[in-house]
């Protein structure tokens, strides 16, 4: 079960980093346009409980990306989201402006 864990594992952890990737390349982009406000919505990376507290797994990585090319996260909205697997994950609409 070990080796299973840890492909499991490192999946998740490739999946997470192209998710900020992904949102580091669309802040650069928004930045490059001049936009002033960048809406970007972001799905949790794992399969969490949407009935438990606890972590969203990728959530965090994400918005510190954006944050880090020079957006500032202004507010948040919670939506259900389904992944392309139709696993429901939670989804968070962040509205991002130029600091």
């Amino acid at each position: 079960m070990g080796f299973i864990n840890d492909a499991m594992s490192r999946g998740a952890e490739f999946i997470k980093n192209v998710k900020v990737q992904g949102a580091t390349d669309e802040a650069r982009k928004a930045h490059a346009e001049g936009r002033a406000v960048l809406v970007y919505k972001i799905i949790e990376a794992s399969g969490g409980s949407l009935d438990f507290t606890g972590p969203m797994t990728g959530v965090g990585e994400q918005i510190e990306a954006i944050e880090a090319e020079g957006w500032a996260l202004a507010n948040m909205a919670t939506a259900n989201s389904k992944t392309l697997s139709g696993d429901e994950r939670a989804g968070l609409i962040c509205v991002f402006r130029r600091r």
